[in-house]
């Protein structure tokens, strides 16, 4: 049999390259994951709080983490961390200790607000949770078990869940991730690999490995402002779980949307304004009292103590259509 020599450049017939070795994918990650601590970690702290005593039992103590959020002593952390505190002390990321007073809490959100006088405070960059999404490096820093500063990485599992808060209330729009928590991490800040804090870390399923929770920082960015500027939030309520969902192209620019998001209706009260006013589950709220609704935490902006009894006009997409509806909000009890 003849033998058939090929011709030609080498190159044409040489191997491809390789994907990079596990070595260097590891190395990136690990210079991912240290970046961000180098620039977050210094505004992370530690929480130690002393209940208030009830008669005849001993005081109770707890604690958990926070962050700061603003370079004259605002830092964030959970509304359950620091609910019911006769004192709270804060250790920062140096070491020293101050004291701190609650500036507001927000059960309904498990967020809240307390207030330190130190110089030299850092604060975190906070970013926007809407743009997340599921895989997204994410990375928590706490003090789980009283273990300061420690550092646990992962991703982002998923966006808009609903979680119930200590208060019994929903939490919308809630990040879940396999970033490893533990008690001690809440109210910590979970943080993207550009540094920015996305999410605020609150809560684990027990029964469940890498199922952990963080109210994102959109959410907590809107109640920390309203409990900087009353100290309480009051809002009115409508009776609906939504979370962020995406409209599609066709019906957002044949409806005339301002926007390609809405609030996606997950689930309707027996008995309230929604209900009333013949919202379903499937709908998406689009625009509320005349303003576009890009997702939940646009619609609890919305939602104001001024709004409490005024019947204001809703605008929903049910399949393919654009539907105009009649609602009152009712005061939250």
């Amino acid at each position: 049999m003849p033998v058939v020599e090929l011709s030609g450049p080498q190159d044409a017939f040489s191997v491809p390259s390789q994907p990079p070795p596990d070595s260097e994918l590891f190395d990136a990650y690990s210079r991912a994951v240290t970046a961000v601590v180098e620039r977050v970690a210094a505004s992370v702290v530690k929480i130690d709080v002393a209940q208030r005593r009830a008669r005849n039992r001993p005081e109770a103590r707890g604690g958990g983490s926070g962050f700061v959020f603003t370079p004259d002593g605002f830092l964030i952390t959970n509304s359950h961390v620091v609910h019911d505190a006769a004192s709270i002390g804060v250790t920062l990321a140096d070491g020293s200790r101050h004291p701190a007073v609650l500036i507001g809490e927000d059960p309904d959100t498990d967020v809240a607000v307390i207030r330190i006088d130190a110089p030299g405070l850092k604060a975190v960059t906070l970013g926007d949770s809407r743009r997340l999404h599921p895989g997204q490096l994410v990375v928590a820093i706490g003090n789980p078990y009283g273990f300061q500063a420690t550092v646990t990485a992962g991703v982002v599992s998923a966006t808009s869940r609903t979680l119930r808060s200590y208060a019994g209330r929903l939490i919308d729009d809630v990040i879940q991730t396999d970033a490893a928590l533990n008690p001690g991490n809440s109210g910590g800040p979970l943080a993207d690999s550009r540094a920015e804090v996305v999410g605020v870390n609150t809560a684990t399923i027990s029964q469940a490995q890498g199922l952990c929770f963080a109210i994102a920082i959109n959410t907590a960015k809107y109640i920390a402002g309203r409990l900087m500027r009353d100290g309480i939030v009051r809002r009115s309520y409508i009776g609906v779980q939504a979370q962020i969902a995406p409209l599609r192209r066709v019906i957002a620019r044949f409806h005339d949307l301002p926007a390609e998001t809405g609030a996606l209706v997950v689930g309707v009260e027996p008995g309230s304004p929604a209900q009333r006013s013949g919202l379903r589950e499937g709908d998406v709220i689009v625009r509320f009292a005349g303003a576009a609704v890009e997702g939940v935490d646009t619609l609890h902006k919305l939602l104001t103590e001024e709004r409490c009894g005024l019947e204001v006009e809703m605008e929903v997409v049910r399949g393919t259509e654009k539907i105009t509806m009649k609602i009152s909000p009712e005061p939250r009890a």
